[in-house]
């Protein structure tokens, strides 16, 4: 008979948002009148930009003629958008980074989940608590955290780093030296970072020990302080301790589009084993390619207008963030993030648990965030909100809030 694999048995529960999901629709169905203002998943809402779809609209045509139809996807990207990435998110800054280091897939969060397969099961990782859930639950699945502990919310062989207020969020080094280190700057979900050199300390670390650091830079465009590095690569060193992971969601609105890269430099390697070739291995057995029409949408993105276009989105999500931020901060909430980042991370009032928070906001305000502990242990007693949604949608559920 055939057996499964056991770890998937270890998950307590379902996925962070697919809890939430199920609560809103049955409170939904308890008051069918309730206007609910979600502020929860981190979704954006503002349509494509125009040089995007115009041209997704070209290729579209192309998909149309035998002369310009394309079949397969090169496995890796098309080399017209990785020769984009390039110039644009890597040369620009003074990055040393080529082309064919350059993997482009359907998203972040694929590959985020999928990056610690061609690591060694005996590998211990560690991660910022809070932290985005598919970084803990994938390695679970392949069975590198050992068991659950419900009391304590933490698994026996991942290591955790705090981020709260006393420290700032900002992550120390671990007492005992981990295998795999996960970092999400700006962090997803407290909205904080962490400067350039506080950064290259972890490179440094990194490298010390041996470690391999499995960077997040998924929300880099919101960066707005200059001493914040947009890639983990403008630090000395760090092609020979990190890959980095990079989404075209957050920047450009592609959430159901779905586009996004990884860097795997030729100098990072185990011993004499390059993870690009194993990673290069990976890719093209398990993916056949982000289609050519979306492709072509994510090199829109590095043109003038798409460039103008995508920050002035950005632009308006970040008005959001700032509106939410002070509005929280009127009402006598304690207030973090929204300045690198479009999410904003308050502590609950009145030492409020996390979900029980999140319930008082759904039946008094009918507005959903996000619970804190959802994200690890540390995020027990904090909420996270998202400036994604419109602006007047943001407007009103901060006047909600407000009078609670």
């Amino acid at each position: 008979m055939y057996q499964i694999n056991e770890n998937y048995q270890k998950l307590p529960g379902s996925y962070l948002f697919s809890t939430i999901a199920k609560k809103v629709k049955a409170f939904s169905e308890k008051n069918p009148d309730a206007n609910i203002i979600s502020l929860g998943i981190g979704d954006v809402t503002q349509p494509l930009a125009p040089a995007i779809i115009e041209a997704m609209h070209k290729a579209v045509d192309e998909m149309a003629n035998a002369e310009t139809f394309r079949g397969y996807a090169p496995d890796l990207g098309y080399d017209f958008l990785r020769n984009a990435i390039v110039k644009n998110d890597y040369e620009a800054r003074g990055c040393d980074i080529a082309a064919d280091e350059i993997f482009v897939s359907d998203g972040a969060k694929s590959d985020s989940g999928n990056i610690q397969e061609i690591f060694s099961l005996e590998n211990r990782i560690a991660v910022c608590d809070p932290v985005y859930p598919v970084y803990v639950d994938s390695n679970v699945m392949a069975g590198r955290c050992g068991d659950y502990n419900l009391d304590t919310q933490t698994w026996s062989n991942v290591i955790y780093m705090p981020c709260v207020k006393e420290n700032d969020f900002v992550p120390e080094f671990p007492k005992e030296a981990p295998d795999m280190i996960y970092l999400c700057l700006p962090n997803n979900p407290t909205g904080t970072t962490i400067k350039k050199s506080q950064l290259q300390e972890w490179v440094n670390y990194a490298n010390k020990v041996g470690a391999v650091i499995i960077y997040d830079a998924a929300y880099e465009a919101y960066i707005s302080e200059s001493d914040v590095a947009h890639s983990i690569y403008e630090c000395e060193g760090a092609k020979t301790c990190a890959i980095e992971l990079k989404s075209f969601s957050k920047n450009a609105g592609f959430t159901g589009v779905r586009l996004g890269y990884t860097v795997v430099p030729k100098e990072l390697k185990c011993g004499d084993v390059s993870l690009h070739d194993m990673w290069a291995r990976r890719h093209g057995t398990k993916f056949n390619g982000a289609p050519y029409i979306i492709q072509r949408a994510g090199e829109a993105v590095y043109s003038d207008a798409g460039k103008a276009q995508v920050k002035e989105q950005v632009g308006n999500y970040m008005k959001n963030a700032a509106l939410i931020k002070e509005g929280l901060k009127d009402a006598g909430y304690e207030v973090f993030g929204g300045v690198n980042s479009p999410y904003i991370w308050l502590k609950t009032p009145q030492n409020m648990k996390s979900w029980d928070f999140f319930d008082y906001l759904l039946e008094n305000a009918n507005v959903v965030g996000t619970p804190g502990s959802g994200f690890g242990p540390s995020g027990e007693g904090y909420f996270r909100l998202t400036a994604f949604g419109s602006y007047e949608n943001s407007v009103a559920a901060i006047e909600r809030i407000k009078k609670l």
